[in-house]
């Protein structure tokens, strides 16, 4: 089975090949790939006591970043080695100083594998939340070295646990320990005679808790927001936009808006400028622009959401009307009540979040009115409703020390 998967992996990458004529974001995925073992055979050499973190795109680097700066501080001796999958984590992370080395993580196949756990070396391997390699796994386990998973969740639909799932689940065989979100997947594991498992929670809680010890102050959004209620609509598609622009353009009060869409093409922000009917600035024309008299600020550059979610007084979060919900811990940590789509689902903190009543979900233009209206209007509703998720977050904190403890028993 291990042959017939590593031949389809095979496969795979000449068809991706293919496939990155056509597309930019696949012709990143494989050009990054290219050189990847020349790369690193020249900045290991030296190098003996080595951690590798493998994630998938940014979601999973928010998840793992706390215990990577945990470990550092621990081991300062060791070099870290961190993979991405996606083009989406690595093109925005490849430069990052967290980190020593930041590559693509090279396809699964067997003689990948191999050379690359022949030349990494490492101590010990950790994988965030979804990312299990059978190849990658067996080679770790066969030069016994210690891996484990954290932050991850399953579900029963998962091919772990099927009657046909038995190639997958010795890949799970592999791991040391896992580190799960919730007791459903602690329960799924144990089921199938996984036990070394440890309900900790989401270290994303940690990564968004420092984040108020952050300097998260930005010049032009005290110029922009002044004394207004402001309202931040972050990582924003077409589909959101058609329930909030109805909102932005008749609302008569005196509010500001950002809106940071989820994609910032030229094209994409044209389009956008259009639809709004009040005076509108865009980040990247600041210096030609008042921003103070701006209504609206459309943030199209990567990087400053998470500071300018610190200026928001409500913030709606984008995707729960499209492809998936984006991140609703980083509004929520500053204690504001967060706005979003219907389609929330499987998002474990989205789901604490409105069970407690500090996310709101709406599901049409009127509910998303009604909703924002409320908010704006009344004051002790708006602050009862940011300060639940205040204290649910404070409450969610400590799962990456739990995690640093079992490495210690480890390293």
């Amino acid at each position: 089975m291990r042959y017939l998967y590593s031949f389809l992996v095979w496969i795979s990458g000449g068809i991706l090949w293919i496939v990155a004529l056509f597309s930019p974001k696949i012709k990143l995925f494989q050009q990054g790939r290219r050189d990847v073992f020349g790369k690193m055979e020249t900045a290991l050499k030296g190098k003996e006591n080595l951690i590798w973190m493998h994630v998938a795109s940014l979601g999973e680097y928010e998840q793992g970043l706390p215990v990577l700066e945990k470990l550092k501080s621990e081991y300062p001796d060791y070099t870290f080695l961190l993979t991405f999958f996606s083009p989406s984590g690595y093109e925005v992370k490849k430069n990052s100083s967290i980190t020593d080395l930041v590559y693509y993580l090279p396809l699964d196949t067997l003689k990948n594998a191999n050379q690359f756990i022949q030349l990494a070396k490492p101590k010990l391997a950790i994988f965030i939340k979804y990312e299990i390699w059978p190849n990658y796994l067996h080679a770790l386990k066969m030069n016994d070295i210690p891996s484990l998973m954290v932050s991850c969740m399953f579900l029963e639909k998962q091919i772990f646990f099927k009657p046909w799932g038995g190639f997958m689940r010795k890949s799970l065989n592999t791991f040391n320990h896992f580190f799960v979100q919730n007791e459903t997947s602690k329960s799924l594991l144990n089921q199938i005679e996984l036990t070394s498992v440890t309900v900790n929670g989401d270290t994303r809680f940690d990564r968004v808790a420092a984040i108020l010890d952050s300097d998260n102050n930005l010049d032009f959004m005290n110029t922009f927001k002044q004394d207004a209620l402001c309202i931040v609509a972050g990582s924003t598609w077409p589909e959101d936009m058609a329930v909030l622009l109805p909102f932005i353009n008749q609302n008569e009060g005196d509010v500001k808006w950002v809106i940071a869409p989820h994609t910032i093409k030229p094209e994409a922000i044209e389009k956008l400028l259009v639809q709004i009917k009040k005076t509108t600035v865009t980040y990247s024309k600041l210096g030609n622009s008042d921003v103070s008299q701006a209504d609206v600020l459309i943030v199209d550059i990567i990087g400053l959401l998470t500071k300018i979610y610190s200026y928001a007084d409500i913030a709606y979060i984008g995707g729960g009307f499209a492809t998936g919900l984006h991140n609703t811990l980083e509004p929520a940590v500053f204690g504001i009540p967060v706005v979003i789509g219907p389609q929330y689902k499987g998002f474990d903190e989205a789901e604490a979040l409105v069970n407690a009543n500090g996310i709101i979900s709406i599901a049409s233009k009127h509910e998303l009115e009604t909703t924002l209206s409320q908010l704006l209007t009344d004051a002790s509703f708006r602050k009862e409703t940011g300060d639940i998720n205040a204290r649910l977050l404070k409450s969610s904190k400590g799962a990456t020390d739990e995690v640093i403890r079992y490495l210690k028993t480890i390293l």
